[in-house]
């Protein structure tokens, strides 16, 4: 699909510095440019690429005065970087307005869809699903019964939602999610063997909420696993039953949350980071990849370390960590020059 420098300028409330005409049907960094793309220009260390990038179309900050002559077609913006990010979306939204019902899927007579929806090849639509307007689901996707999905909310490939879930609007679950399986939960046994729990919970996931690939978030033992909306969770993360993520928090690949931790609002959890369970997370906590929290963590917290401690502490100490074969030493060496002194 093309698209001229004009309709672009109106999109981003730019002024196009060039042929208005000019026509676009792929993005690229601008040192990449050719002919056809559209590039932008927001950090002054890649200026240089403008006087010699091959895109027809450059999206330029309004501050920008260039020092060279300029080949290319400019839109001219306030902010180049925010108006690159609504292209991609526009960009985004365009490609993936899929409609309709593919060959091979199998969707339950007691569904409801809403309009615009599409399934694709191979997904399998359970009994009594609700799926709201503009649902784009991606072949061999399967959705259990009584699963309700948003309007706008889109489900890569391979996503998995068990019995009784519910997804909000706008939503982005990407490839191979799983949602709703079973919780890790099984009772001891005086034989050391163990008896399975059984998981009738669900797990709700609110509006605006995205999810990684290869992901999992399991069903509660009763009640509700939850995701407030805004979160964001990278790929392999793993949520176990009973937690509760805050609106807006974030989390990086391969953390994970043990059953019935509650993390508050705006938190920041890096990649690797292990939160043990029936622990309470404040808000606007920030917690270093590779961290092990075991204890409630107040509001602002900022953490690192396992067990973790207070971020700037943790470097302090890591100071003397890191000479502390030569601590031992030269305590060593004192030991032998006092036991001498003795003798």
């Amino acid at each position: 699909m093309k698209f001229k420098a004009a309709d672009i300028a109106n999109l981003l409330n730019g002024v196009v510095k060039g042929d208005v005409n000019a026509e676009v049907w792929t993005l690229s960094k601008i040192e990449e440019g050719s002919e056809g793309s559209i590039s932008f220009l927001a950090n002054p260390k890649y200026e240089e690429y403008v006087y010699t990038t091959n895109s027809s179309v450059v999206i330029v900050n309004k501050s920008f005065e260039p020092s060279q002559p300029i080949n290319t077609n400019l839109i001219v913006v306030e902010d180049a970087y925010k108006a690159f990010t609504v292209l991609l979306n526009h960009y985004n939204s365009v490609k993936n307005n899929k409609t309709g019902i593919e060959e091979f899927a199998r969707i339950s007579e007691t569904a409801t869809l809403g309009e615009d929806v599409y399934v694709g090849s191979f997904s399998y639509i359970g009994t009594n699903v609700k799926l709201g307007n503009n649902v784009k689901i991606y072949p061999n996707c399967t959705i259990g019964e009584n699963v309700t999905i948003g309007d706008n909310t889109i489900l890569r490939s391979g996503t998995q939602i068990y019995e009784d879930c519910v997804v909000g609007k706008d939503c982005i679950i990407h490839s191979n999610v799983v949602i709703g399986s079973d919780g890790f939960g099984f009772a001891p046994n005086t034989d050391g063997s163990y008896d399975k729990i059984p998981q009738i919970g669900n797990v709700i996931i609110e509006d605006n909420v995205e999810i990684g690939s290869g992901s999992t978030i399991d069903r509660a033992t009763m009640g509700s696993t939850i995701i407030r909306k805004g979160a964001k969770l990278d790929n392999q993360i793993q949520i176990a039953h009973n937690v509760v993520i805050g609106e807006n928090t974030v989390i990086a690949s391969q953390a994970g949350i043990a059953g019935s931790a509650k993390v508050g609002r705006n938190c920041m959890i890096g990649g690797q980071a292990g939160l043990a369970g029936h622990i309470k997370i404040g808000d606007f906590v920030q917690i270093q990849g590779q961290s092990g929290i075991n204890s409630d963590i107040k509001d602002g917290a900022q953490l690192y370390g396992s067990p973790a401690i207070n971020a700037t502490d943790y470097r302090k100490s890591y100071v003397y960590f890191r000479k502390f074969p030569s601590i031992v030493k030269r305590l060593d060496e004192l030991e032998n020059k006092i036991n001498k002194t003795k003798s």
